[in-house]
């Protein structure tokens, strides 16, 4: 078993760290005694220097399940420039002949870590050569993905606690940036892991300089913007809700002067990638995009984050703004709040099931219920986007009416409820998605119309509790105090409501509590009134 002295050296001669830092040994060490490792640290700590210390410690090769190719290249090449030899990413912008390689040279040892996608994990050769490279470690990156708590929540992810099952359970790392306390529970349970691990550090971010600035016209809003964007220094980004804003902006921002560039989805592959080359390259000003544009890109400087429109989560708008300031310098993150913009973010939140479409692929593997579906003929006799399929294989899983079974393939279990019952379930399902989506936005408001230091507010909703003031933010400045109250519960106890359920006190405030209910998200109660009403009880 490898040493700390190993873990020391290495880090210092092959990747001229002067130190680790907390979150980072931590991890190492709970993967070198062999233990299963949650790793929850924010933007900017070293997440990938985890795995790549711990892959190179131990026998055996390491394989990342990584969601983005632009965050693969991007791993691959900072790998690579350590003179580090055998790695590798099998994805769809690579070759066959490339691809076959990179598994063939996983087998046989030629190829020590190597970037996958999760929806690569669906073909039945791709987990049969895995398992033939015996891998020693298996790493979730972006691990939030496998949660329907989580704030990008992808279908692909569900299929992987029962690959690291079919690969014998090598020592599984699950990396993220934002996973509050009911996503961690959730993503330990579906990746199957043991015991695990959990290492939660460092959301406290002195150097990120956190305001809010109210608005209740949109033109004066969209004008402070605008400006605020031209006086900041160099680089930055700005957040928007949708394509059409975010070209707006750009054009708004470019008309004064500023070296402006425009990302989102709607944009071709070629222009997204041109945007963002330019913008790690140092030749753009700022760029202004959707949530599309972020994550994958490792650029320390970046000085401001501008968020024009509320995100959809206290989740989202930590990771945002954590590509800010990762060279320790100070950086601006601001949002642009109006209130009527809350509006927009319940509009987003999850909607509807689309029934017809459900009940058919539930049909469709009810009619070949004599063994496992292989995912790619399902796709073509469905004739249903990926995407959406992937949602309703997701509803199906959690409904438990089909699981994906170790090679990718779909399995009808025995005891399934009927079509009907699943998607009534289903149904219920997305009322409660709903109701918690509109549970997070509550938090966004909060966060923007809190009277106290913003700085504690975020560190209470990711599960790190303290009494003092973070000392960078406009509230802190404003030399606001707010008195943290003390209540009935401590902060994390277990508690229960008689109509919401069992919940979480997450944070106390003047006379206030926030509680975080399994069911229906978070939920703001007076202090006195659960006092002397009893509407809570130990948990």
């Amino acid at each position: 078993m490898p040493a700390t002295a190993d873990v020391d050296r290495l880090a210092r001669e092959v990747f001229g760290f002067d130190g680790l830092r907390p979150g980072q040994r931590s991890a190492i060490d709970a993967l070198i005694a062999g233990r299963d490792t949650l790793a929850v640290l924010p933007t900017g700590s070293g997440k990938s220097a985890i795995y790549q210390i711990a892959g190179l410690l131990r026998d055996g090769p390491t394989v990342i399940v990584s969601p983005l190719i632009a965050l693969q290249r991007n791993q691959v090449a900072a790998i690579s420039e350590l003179g580090v030899a055998g790695v590798a990413a099998a994805n769809s912008h690579v070759g066959i002949t490339a691809r076959r390689a990179a598994f063939e040279g996983l087998i046989s040892g030629e190829v020590k870590f190597l970037f996958v996608a999760p929806e690569q994990l669906a073909t039945p050769e791709v987990v049969r050569d895995l398992a033939a490279a015996k891998p020693t470690l298996f790493v979730v990156d972006e691990a939030h993905c496998v949660s329907a708590w989580g704030h990008d929540f992808r279908p692909d992810y569900l299929r992987l606690g029962g690959v690291i099952e079919a690969l014998g359970h090598p020592n599984v790392l699950a990396l993220t940036a934002t996973a509050s306390p009911p996503v961690r529970e959730e993503l330990v349970a579906r990746l199957g892991m043991r015991d695990p691990a959990v290492v939660v550090r460092g959301f406290d971010r002195p150097n990120i300089w956190l305001d809010v600035e109210t608005f209740t016209n949109e033109e004066a809003k969209r004008e402070a913007l605008v400006l605020r964007a031209a006086g900041e220094l160099k680089p930055g980004i700005v957040y928007a809700a949708t394509r059409k804003r975010a070209e707006e902006l750009t054009a708004a921002i470019d008309e004064i002067g500023l070296n402006a560039g425009c990302y989102h989805a709607g944009l071709k592959a070629a222009e997204r990638r041109r945007v963002q080359d330019a913008f790690v390259d140092d030749r753009l000003d700022v760029v202004i995009a959707t949530t599309a544009f972020g994550m994958g890109i490792d650029k320390p400087n970046v000085r401001f984050v501008l968020h024009y429109d509320v995100p959809d989560s206290l989740d989202s708008y930590y990771q945002e703004v954590g590509r800010a300031g990762r060279d320790g310098l100070r950086s601006e993150a601001v949002l642009f709040y109006r209130q009527e913009d809350l509006g927009l973010r319940r509009f987003f939140a999850a909607g509807a099931v689309a029934v017809v479409p459900l009940t058919r692929v539930a049909r469709l593997l009810e009619a070949v219920s004599d063994g496992p579906v292989d995912l790619r003929e399902l796709r073509r006799v469905a004739k249903i986007a990926p995407s959406r399929l992937s949602a309703i294989l997701g509803q199906l899983t959690h409904g438990g009416f089909v699981r994906v079974d170790p090679t990718g393939s779909l399995e009808l279990l025995p005891d399934r409820p009927s079509v009907e019952d699943v998607v009534v379930a289903a149904q219920q399902e997305a009322e409660q998605r709903r109701t918690v989506d509109q549970s997070r936005v509550d938090m966004i408001r909060a966060y923007a119309e809190s009277q106290g230091c913003r700085g504690r507010l975020l560190l209470s909703y990711f599960g790190e509790q303290t009494d003092d003031s973070c000392g960078h933010c406009d509230r802190c400045t404003a030399g606001v105090e707010v008195t943290v109250a003390e209540g009935p519960y401590p902060v994390n106890a277990r508690v229960a409501h008689a109509e919401w359920g069992p919940g979480q006190i997450l944070r106390y405030e003047e006379d206030k509590v926030v509680v975080l209910f399994d069911t229906v998200g978070y939920k703001t109660l007076s202090v006195p009134a659960v006092v002397e009403r009893g509407l809570l009880d130990a948990g």
